[in-house]
């Protein structure tokens, strides 16, 4: 039987609950997220990073079969709060990666209790809406270094290797500014916005060496507008994650605009 190949994903995955409420600012997100789910097979299991989940002992695994939902927003209407999706873990992959990544020297903490933060089922429930893929969550290293997490995600990639038809799924967003996102853009904004965009497209699809652009994106902060549209750094660590995956240009990038604002999403295959 022909093998289904992995791939490594990174999405924005917009406000809240708001792209599963119908909010016309997120038009552009949720066909974004439903071109890309027919650009690869629906996986077998999608092991995904948030933004929205940092352990600042070390990386923490999700191990639950039946996780729950964690709603880590405020001030939604009752919907918002409403919201399903009933997919299962797998118990035995999320044991598995936290052997493989204790041997590879990163500590590891085990979850048996959070449930999925939105920067996981929000996007899941757009691309699969059936809730018939498992999902294990793994966090974000609370000490926030890029070249640690582009390894992490280099890890995660050898130690699927040998499975069939997963998807490593960095959930961030491109552009990360609260209080941007309450003012709008106005014009000298808008132009922070696309001078970093414009500079992280670049440097991920230039003819370059992998070195070069490890060094490039672990530097981010000193691009046009990256101070701007990045005042923390966890909504980037994610594609820091899934490019670590994949440690080449990438096969698919969507532009699209999410609450006025310039985002990206960008899919890889990896390699046998």
């Amino acid at each position: 039987m022909e093998r289904i190949m992995n791939h490594s994903l990174f999405i924005s995955h917009g406000g809240g609950p708001l792209p599963l409420l119908a909010e016309p600012s997120h038009t552009g997100m949720c066909d974004a997220l439903a071109k890309l789910a027919t650009q690869i097979p629906k996986p077998q299991l999608v092991i995904v990073i948030s933004a929205h989940w940092l352990s600042q002992e070390g990386v923490a695994i999700n191990t639950q079969q039946q996780p729950n939902l964690l709603y880590d927003y405020y001030g939604f209407d009752r919907a918002a709060y409403d919201i399903a999706y009933p997919c299962t873990g797998h118990t035995r992959v999320a044991n598995y990666l936290a052997s493989y990544l204790q041997h590879q020297g990163i500590p590891i903490l085990i979850e048996q209790q959070r449930g999925l933060d939105h920067g996981v089922f929000v996007p899941l429930k757009l691309m699969y809406p059936d809730a018939d893929v498992p999902c294990v969550q793994i966090s974000l290293h609370g000490g926030l270094d890029e070249r640690f997490h582009v390894e992490l995600g280099q890890h995660l990639a050898n130690a699927v290797a040998d499975l069939d038809n997963v998807l490593l799924l960095g959930s961030g967003f491109t552009f990360h500014n609260m209080a941007a996102f309450k003012k709008g853009p106005i014009d000298d904004t808008q132009g922070y916005n696309r001078q970093f965009e414009d500079w992280l497209i670049h440097t991920l699809q230039a003819p370059m060496s992998e070195k070069q652009r490890q060094q490039q994106l672990i530097a981010w902060r000193t691009a046009p507008g990256a101070l701007y549209c990045q005042p923390t750094s966890e909504h980037l660590l994610p594609l820091h994650c899934a490019y670590g995956a994949a440690r080449c240009r990438p096969d698919t990038h969507i532009s699209t605009e999410i609450m006025g604002w310039q985002a990206s999403f960008l899919l890889w295959q990896l390699e046998a």
